[in-house]
């Protein structure tokens, strides 16, 4: 006696993938306000913003592959630091799939901060960034 239906007929379904529009609030960061949106390279560029800026881990309200790792470098010797930096932002910023590669990284510090610069390659083009890191 079988349990399930006997069927000859098999379902074949087809699968379309929609690209969403890649749009978002326009973040104006110096005045502190959201005003309008923005479109393809300026709204990857907020995104890497927000990323670089999140430190991961901290927020529930973020998936774990959000955010970059940042805190535990606060102390470590600069070697160390110029080693870490590249790997970390790369590693934060290549979750967003509108990215592709961060390039490019050029390393400085002065006291007790780093600074990196790169370039981010996007779905929509190249973006130059900075990000400095306090580590003493």
């Amino acid at each position: 006696m079988a349990l399930l239906p006997e069927t000859a007929s098999t379902t074949s379904a087809e699968l379309t993938i929609e690209v969403q529009p890649n749009k978002s609030y326009k973040m104006l960061i110096d005045d502190e306000k959201v005003l309008g949106t923005v479109n393809d390279l300026e709204a990857v560029e907020q995104a890497c913003y927000k990323i670089l800026n999140t430190e991961r881990y901290q927020y529930v309200i973020y998936s774990w592959n959000y955010g970059i790792e940042l805190q535990d470098l606060f102390g470590k010797p600069i070697p160390y630091v110029f080693s870490e930096l590249p790997r970390r932002i790369r590693e934060a910023l290549t979750q967003d799939d509108r990215i592709n590669d961060v390039t490019d990284f050029d390393l400085s510090h002065n006291k007790g901060d780093v600074l990196a610069k790169f370039k981010v390659v996007t779905n929509s083009g190249v973006i130059e960034m900075q990000k400095g890191v306090r580590i003493l």
